[in-house]
């Protein structure tokens, strides 16, 4: 099998240590890889969310399988292109993966189907964030909605760090463009 693993940290550096002991491995590929995943797979220097470029890739040295680690890829639809082109991927689609993509996509869905979650509210303009944070106290906790890399949450412990949070993530830019909103 041809196998190409996507991503460049801890997590793919143990699927290619994995994968590389399979006798049922030919050739196996890692975009983009790092140092330590170069011991057991072919780094290749494409980014983790250069989605074309992957499926291109994929195509062209005939990839059997792709195993996609990091969120990303996953959230911009990669395992879709992938499997539209007829490459088996290992990872969510696109809409299924916005589980992780979007914390209010999350928390919506849970309100919906009646699963327990916290209170929450989903705010793309300061006053009202402020509104909320005011009228529930603290502590509180505060969320950038995309995918912010693991640092895109807040527990503020008092209400002026939670609208220094507020104003961070929706003025600020902090956590860029997984921050617009929470």
């Amino acid at each position: 099998m041809r196998i190409l693993v996507v991503g460049s940290g801890g997590r793919e550096h143990a699927l290619c240590w994995s994968i590389a002991a399979s006798p049922l491995v030919d050739a196996l590929y890692c975009a983009p890889g790092n140092a330590g995943i170069a011991q057991d797979a072919k780094c290749v220097a494409i980014a983790a969310d250069d989605v074309e470029a992957l499926v291109r890739f994929a195509r062209d040295k005939k990839i059997d399988f792709v195993v996609v680690g990091p969120e990303g890829p996953l959230v911009a639809g990669l395992v879709d292109r992938l499997e539209a082109e007829g490459v088996k991927a290992f990872g969510p689609s696109a809409k299924a993966a916005m589980l992780e993509g979007s914390k209010g996509f999350m928390k919506d869905l849970c309100a919906a189907h009646g699963i327990p979650t916290a209170a929450y509210g989903r705010f793309s303009r300061l006053p009202d964030a402020l509104a909320f944070i005011r009228r529930h106290g603290t502590p509180i906790v505060i969320k950038a909605d995309g995918l912010a890399a693991g640092k895109g949450v807040i527990i503020a412990g008092n209400i002026e760090e939670a609208e220094a949070a507020s104003r961070d993530m929706l003025e600020g830019n902090a956590f860029g463009a997984a921050a617009p909103r929470w």
